[in-house]
């Protein structure tokens, strides 16, 4: 019998419903449907002084979740995919996107293409693309104190009302370097489009194997974004007396104090997304973030002066 996954923002009530409308037919089509909620990969919070994540990022998985699962289809935003990428990268599961939020930048398709969606999956008619995805972990001497899977971003800041931080950064083998700013993102090519898109940095394209370095308000010219090759482990030391903020992918965190380090690496497990079609990235960036859209006074449109 066939095994489908559902993973459902079970807070909004359109996600519920469709996850009805989805389990119930796939069901009486001969499937075997595990359901979940999203909530199992919104790590939260955590100082890790009082709770330690020692079990390392799989813990996330869900039990009734196996690699023999064709799919499993996430209903719910941005915010819901990022969960359910540390729900099925460690077991290989791909992963079909519907979005129920609103900008949807991480969805491949919409509510009102659902029934050509399922009827593609029942068909068989789907490929994988695979995104880069990192293991963050905080270290404290050779303890492992907290550890998460990401998809977008690690950004490590300030607290409000402090001041400006340095922080020493060693890139695999190379010399470390000292950044002062107000905080720093290390961010995959997916996470490009999102906080480190807000603090300067490039768009990278999702097929380049490559991580971005972009500091959050720097102190210097001379600190601009850096990329460089994801087969390169970065580790952040925080300069600096007062404890930080960590924040991974919006949805997790920790405090980091100055006798931490934070270690970056690139997973070997990367998340699957099923697509139903050729994903063209640019075409995304254009309908998303009005990327490369013609200009009003371009020649030749037809305007009139």
């Amino acid at each position: 019998m066939p095994c489908v996954g559902l993973i459902v923002n079970d807070g909004k009530d359109l996600a519920v419903s469709t996850a009805d409308r989805i389990q119930s037919e796939l069901e009486g089509e001969g499937y075997a449907v595990v359901r979940v909620s999203s909530s199992g990969g919104m790590v939260g919070f955590a100082n890790p002084d009082q709770h330690l994540r020692t079990r390392g990022y799989s813990a996330c998985v869900p039990a009734t979740f196996h690699a023999e699962m064709e799919l499993a289809i996430v209903l719910g935003g941005d915010g819901t995919v990022l969960s359910a990428a540390r729900q099925t990268a460690p077991i290989g599961v791909p992963i079909l996107t519907i979005n129920t939020g609103h900008l949807g930048f991480l969805a491949e398709a919409y509510l009102q293409q659902l029934d050509q969606a399922l009827r593609q999956v029942r068909a068989g008619e789907w490929t994988v693309e695979e995104r880069t995805m990192l293991v963050v972990s905080v270290m404290r001497g050779e303890q492992r104190r907290w550890e998460v899977l990401c998809l977008n971003e690690m950004a490590l800041h300030r607290e409000p009302l402090t001041s400006m931080c340095h922080f020493e950064i060693a890139v695999g083998r190379h010399a470390p370097v000292d950044i002062a700013a107000d905080g720093v993102i290390l961010s995959t090519p997916t996470g490009s489009t999102a906080y480190a898109l807000s603090a300067g940095g490039p768009v990278i394209t999702p097929d380049c194997p490559v991580l971005q370095l972009t500091p959050i308000a720097p102190h210097s010219l001379a600190s601009r974004a850096l990329v460089f090759s994801d087969r390169e482990p970065v580790t952040v030391f925080p300069a600096t007396p007062e404890r930080l903020m960590m924040v991974v992918d919006g949805s997790a965190g920790c405090y980091i104090w100055p006798e931490d380090r934070v270690l970056i690496r690139r997973s070997e497990e990367p998340v699957r997304f099923v697509r139903l079609a050729d994903h063209e990235f640019f075409q995304v960036l254009r309908n998303k973030l009005g990327w490369g859209l013609p200009h009003v006074a371009k020649p030749g449109n037809g305007v009139v002066s």
